[in-house]
């Protein structure tokens, strides 16, 4: 039975610009912390997985760890408990757009008999409302979500996506990952899985070697063409990407 297993940040929205970057600087300011990231210092820190780790990053600075008192690991979960309560609540609000393909992509799965599922190293309330936002509430609880610290390492570590597949026992060569990240992308391949990559604007300049397929969006009718980055696969997408697209990339190209 073939498979999908979708990322959530980047992937089922647009969430890093408009969801959690706000809502780590809300969480700066409730707690009187001496940080506030700018989109460009933002993209920097995408580059380690997993928000509590990126919250850590702070202390690298000695400035910043001088001024906080208190045990790090203790200070680091009540941020980050704050900070994933800022992030619903903007998801909430309707915040946070979901991803244009999303919806008719997962739907149109789950019709045709497919497993789908997410898998993130985000915090697990954070990806559920994220996925009940994007395709609501019915379809979302189709949807198993794996997420959070249920494995040790984060991405690019494979351990989610292993975790995944021997969860829903899943045949890696019938199972495809979404991901728009190359971490997310190196997290997917170390698992054995072939991935398409959905670009945003912050990684649409990362290397996606290794995957089958990389556009700009999967796209919907009515919307703009989608722009094919690179096809590796035996996919031949047209306007947005179709469920025989996303079939295809788990074949040989021709």
């Amino acid at each position: 039975m073939t498979a999908l297993i979708f990322d959530c940040d980047g992937v089922l929205a647009d969430t890093e610009r408009y969801g959690h970057l706000p809502a780590f600087n809300a969480t700066f300011e409730q707690f009187g912390l001496p940080a506030h990231w700018s989109e460009r210092e933002y993209g920097e820190k995408l580059r380690i997985g997993g928000g509590k780790e990126r919250m850590a990053s702070l202390f690298d600075d000695p400035a910043f760890a001088g001024s906080v008192r208190g045990d790090r690991t203790e200070l680091l979960l009540t941020w980050h408990q704050a900070k994933t309560a800022a992030f619903r609540k903007l998801v909430a609000e309707g915040r946070v757009p979901p991803r244009p393909g999303i919806a008719r992509i997962i739907e149109a799965a789950l019709a045709r008999g497919w497993t789908v599922a997410v898998a993130s190293t985000s915090a697990e309330a954070s990806v559920r409302a994220v996925l009940e936002r994007a395709v609501g509430a019915d379809t979302a609880r189709r949807v198993p979500v794996f997420a959070g610290d249920i494995v040790p390492a984060k991405k690019p570590d494979p351990a989610i996506y292993r975790l995944t597949v021997a969860r829903l026992g899943l045949d890696p060569a019938d199972t495809l990952v979404v991901e728009d990240s190359r971490n997310g992308l190196l997290a997917a391949t170390g698992a054995g899985l072939r991935c398409l990559v959905t670009v945003n604007e912050y990684t649409r300049d990362e290397d996606f070697t290794g995957a089958v397929l990389v556009v700009s969006e999967l796209g919907d009718p009515g919307r703009p063409p989608i722009e094919v980055l690179a096809n590796r696969s035996a996919a031949a997408p047209g306007d947005y990407l179709t469920l025989d697209d996303l079939r295809a990339c788990l074949e040989e190209p021709r």
